[in-house]
């Protein structure tokens, strides 16, 4: 008997991953892969193109359903008609940092916008993207008559290719990262959507976890789709215990709960699941790509800085990095710059710089997954994913820096993953989505000795010292 085959999309910042996998037992048979372009804004219809050309050859053939996994926040800005107003406005772009400020005054306060929505606006998020879009630029905002995400669109895209589409549709989990949808309430606040754009717009309806939002010409469903975090905890089967650290472009701790949590801080958000349940999650913008710079700087490749970094020893000799690269969004820095702490003659070599680096990147990690603990979460083992999982360096790192056990999980795409298991949920049925193994490459116990809790007290120290935080 053939077996029955989901596909999941990943369409993230930096390119359009699709895997097809087998329904029951995960397994993946096909993948494809398509680049996006840089930037902090996009034509939409470059996701499309990319889409296109990572399923083209017949790597959909024989699939029976698919899922979207999207970058979360993104701002696409449609029109009467369903075309896009402007270029759409990516989780990353920071120029809406002063309407965020604002937003957050408006309303009373950080408390009142936990309260409303589980969430403090940064410029990450949707609402505040609506206000800049609002102020800077109201010949378009008169045009706009829905707003929808990047997930949102590519699967309304998935099901005009035929007659399939009816009506723009989102989940919980993607919706929730918006600012005008509350995981706390289950509902859309259009007070909220009045306050920052000036009037209300079209929203799309939020389908449920393994709801089929429709069927394209050919017969494929077409799942509800969510957002990015979302999609990675289904592909990782995240349990209670489970911490995800994801060190992608942007870096992003969360973990399945059971119940909305609020913090009055704003640095974890009350985002919902794509499984029914809670994803609180802290997200950075820097992760990665500081690996990424520190190797440009030290004029070698990712090998070699993981050479010089586990040449030196834990600490860098006292050198500290805060790695805010490109600003930061936890803690809300979006103008902020990267700072180098504890420079001296002795320290100043080639490995200590690696090393501070990789344990910057990795320190502002660690202050999200204290930020879990201390709303009640727990923190047994943590699942390193993401481009930098794969660092020598930063596996040894992680486990002196956490004090958990680090498990870093098989290479594989877990957005995309998750996404065709939601899928095949939708496909199959069932109180919950199908059991998919997921096997760990490594797993390393925490060392004793007093270095990581050191490093990460000299980490906090600098933040306090440079941005009083």
């Amino acid at each position: 008997m053939a077996r029955k085959l989901v596909a999941g999309v990943d369409s993230s910042t930096q390119s359009t991953k699709v895997v097809v996998c087998d329904a029951e037992t995960g397994e993946v048979v096909r993948t494809g892969r398509s680049p996006h372009p840089d930037g902090t804004e996009t034509p939409p219809s470059r996701w499309w193109d990319a889409y296109r050309s990572a399923t083209a050859n017949g790597l959909l053939d024989g699939v029976a359903a698919i899922a979207v996994g999207g970058q979360q926040h993104g701002l696409c800005a449609l029109d009467e008609s369903g075309e896009v107003v402007r270029d759409a406005l990516l989780w990353n772009d920071t120029r809406s940092a002063g309407a965020a400020a604002d937003l957050v005054d408006e309303l009373g306060g950080p408390r009142a916008w936990v309260e409303a929505v589980g969430l403090v606006p940064v410029a990450s998020f949707t609402v505040t993207k609506l206000r800049w879009l609002a102020e800077h630029e109201p010949e378009s905002a008169t045009r706009v008559h829905d707003v929808v995400l990047p997930h949102d669109w590519i699967t309304g895209q998935i099901l005009k290719q035929g007659n399939g589409f009816r009506e723009w549709t989102t989940d919980r989990g993607d919706a929730s990262g918006t600012g005008y949808w509350s995981a706390v309430t289950e509902s859309y606040r259009p007070d909220l959507l009045e306050k920052a754009f000036g009037r209300v717009v079209g929203t799309p309806r939020v389908a449920g976890p393994s709801e089929v939002v429709g069927e394209t010409d050919t017969g494929l469903l077409v799942a509800a789709g969510t957002g990015d975090n979302m999609a990675a905890a289904l592909g990782l089967g995240v349990t209670a215990g489970d911490v995800v650290v994801s060190l992608g472009t942007s870096g992003a701790v969360f973990a399945e709960h059971d119940r909305p949590v609020l913090d009055d801080g704003g640095d974890v958000a009350s985002f919902a699941s794509a499984s029914g349940a809670h994803l609180p999650l802290m997200c950075t913008l820097n992760a990665a790509r500081v690996l990424a710079a520190a190797a440009r700087i030290l004029d070698t490749d990712h090998t070699g800085l993981d050479a010089l970094a586990l040449a030196a020893e834990p600490g860098a000799g006292g050198l500290t990095l805060l790695p805010y690269l490109d600003g930061e969004r936890t803690p809300n820095l979006p103008d902020a710059t990267g700072t180098l702490g504890g420079l001296t003659r002795s320290n100043a070599t080639p490995e200590n710089l690696a090393r501070a680096a990789v344990e910057g990147m990795l320190c502002n990690l660690v202050s999200g997954v204290g930020s879990l603990t201390r709303l009640g979460i727990q923190a047994r083992r943590v699942l390193l994913i993401g481009g930098a999982s794969a660092s020598s360096a930063v596996r040894a790192v992680a486990p002196m820096l956490f004090g958990v056990p680090v498990a870093v999980p098989s290479p594989g795409e877990y957005v995309a993953v998750g996404a065709a298991r939601q899928a095949a949920w939708a496909l199959l049925g069932g109180e919950a989505p199908p059991a998919w193994p997921v096997r760990t490459d490594t797993e390393v116990e925490p060392p004793t000795g007093p270095e990581g809790s050191q490093v990460t007290n000299r980490y906090a120290a600098l933040l306090r010292t440079v941005h009083g935080r």
